[in-house]
């Protein structure tokens, strides 16, 4: 049976963020994309300059309603979303997210809740923290932080995998049943090596990855949409998780070889459909 997303998410026509990273990979999946664009730029804001609108949440809501006049919400299995630009489109998802759920009460929410990070802390306004941890991520059933999102999320600093693994407990108090977490940097891991860690209820399973010295924007929006890809389709968090790892780090490894700035998203596409499973999943809990 096909698995159908509904993303929510920004749109460049250079390079690869947003939807213009995500819908690819999942496509590769086999998964059916109903992409939903909340704004249409020239290139992504890491450049300092880019050219374009930015949606209004109003003719978002209009594409997500005339969706829905199709009578194709019961055919979605999740919504996926990542940056929030506003308040205002916010509060659109969370409207399209209760619009599915209403027809289909097996759909998943899957928020990116995207703030900052370790090196760069919060490049996000001031209002979007508040919004996705007071409004978005209660209503979520999976989250896709990385580890200075989730200590945002959670009042909490994780550095060690137990400090981690208690603030995923915290996330989960709040709402989401399932949390994967990015760029897990533990003080005692070995030197060069980044890990990824995936929980669901009680159960826990962590994945550890040479750390590739490259920044690669829109790399979160991948992980985050092949996570959901495959969650969706086994509920197994050790083969989602594995198979999420082997796709994003070859993908990162074809950019890096290429010497270019922007993910070589076509050029790896043989990773999504068929990933090597080079890397180890260990149960933690």
């Amino acid at each position: 049976m096909t698995t159908t997303i509904l993303s929510i998410q920004s749109h460049v026509a250079y390079g690869h963020v947003g939807n213009s990273a995500s819908v690819f990979p999942m496509q590769r999946l086999g998964v059916e994309v109903w992409p939903v664009n909340t704004v249409n730029f020239s290139n992504h804001t890491g450049y300092g300059a880019w050219r374009g609108p930015l949606m209004d949440p109003a003719d978002v809501a209009d594409v997500i309603t005339g969706i829905g006049e199709r009578e194709a919400f019961g055919e979605i299995d999740a919504v996926l979303s990542g940056y929030q630009g506003g308040e205002g489109i916010g509060a659109t998802i969370l409207e399209a997210v209760a619009k599915v759920k209403a027809v289909n009460p097996e759909a998943i929410y899957a928020c990116d809740p995207v703030m900052g990070n370790e090196a760069s802390g919060c490049f996000v306004h001031e209002s979007i923290p508040v919004l996705l941890r007071e409004k978005v991520a209660p209503k979520a059933d999976l989250i896709t932080p990385n580890q200075f999102e989730l200590g945002y999320l959670t009042d909490t600093q994780p550095h060690t995998l137990d400090e981690t693994l208690a603030s995923v407990d915290r996330a989960r108090e709040i709402g989401p049943s399932t949390i994967l977490v990015t760029s897990v940097l533990r003080p005692d891991r070995p030197e060069g090596t980044i890990e990824m860690l995936a929980c669901h209820d009680d159960e826990a399973w962590i994945v550890q990855t040479p750390h590739l010295p490259l920044k690669a924007n829109g790399s979160g929006d991948v992980t985050a949409a092949l996570f959901t890809s495959h969650w969706v389709r086994t509920h197994s968090l050790p083969e989602a998780l594995g198979r999420t790892v082997s796709s994003v780090f070859d993908l990162l490894r074809t950019t890096h070889d290429s010497g270019r700035r922007e993910l070589q998203i076509v050029q790896a596409q043989e990773v999504y459909a068929d990933p090597r499973m080079q890397f180890e999943v260990t149960r933690v809990r």
